[in-house]
């Protein structure tokens, strides 16, 4: 069984905004390389629907692009992409597939068949995922912003603290701090 992991721009003051974040080549460099060590990726309908919006057509070349953008979008071309959604069952872009009814169970079976792991990056449905108990590590790029706006990491709540064991931060040369953490149980 993979891993569930957690990964999302964040601001000092919780912002998950994706403008808010700094977008240059390590920061790029930094999520192709955790794409990399996983073996899909999960969305909620939203983020999905923002991501198809644009990434095929970086991959393809229509949409002239810096390098390392090029290369995370042609890796992410390449990677499953797995969406739940209640209110859209159709996904065309590349290797991409739905998840609907039970979330639970929906979820448990994508980390039942994916061994590398599944990386999750939506903010709305990462509440709905730890408030059932199913994400096992987060990895934030924490940046050094305060945005003082939302949308704000878990801003609907979780039903209890969740308490964590730091494996790794590092900072990078943009004043990012790059941090892992693994749920404590």
């Amino acid at each position: 069984m993979g891993l569930l992991t957690f990964s999302i721009n964040v601001t000092l003051d919780g912002c998950v905004d994706h403008q808010e974040g700094i977008a240059d080549d390590e920061t790029h460099a930094f999520f192709t390389q955790l794409m990399d060590e996983h073996g899909a990726m999960l969305w909620g309908r939203v983020t999905y629907e923002m991501m198809e919006a644009y990434w095929p057509s970086v991959a393809s070349g229509a949409v002239d692009a810096p390098p390392a953008l090029r290369e995370w979008a042609v890796k992410l071309e390449a990677k499953p992409k797995y969406v739940v959604s209640s209110t859209r069952t159709d996904f065309p872009w590349h290797r991409s597939h739905h998840i609907g009814g039970d979330l639970r169970a929906g979820i448990q079976k994508l980390k039942d068949a994916t061994p590398n792991g599944v990386l999750l990056g939506s903010g709305k449905l990462a509440t709905a995922l730890d408030g059932l108990d199913l994400i096992d590590e987060y990895r934030f790029l924490v940046h050094p912003r305060i945005a003082g706006h939302g949308p704000t990491l878990y801003e609907n709540g979780l039903p209890s603290t969740r308490k964590l064991e730091l494996i790794s931060a590092q900072p990078l040369r943009n004043g990012a701090i790059a941090v892992h953490y693994r749920r404590a149980r």
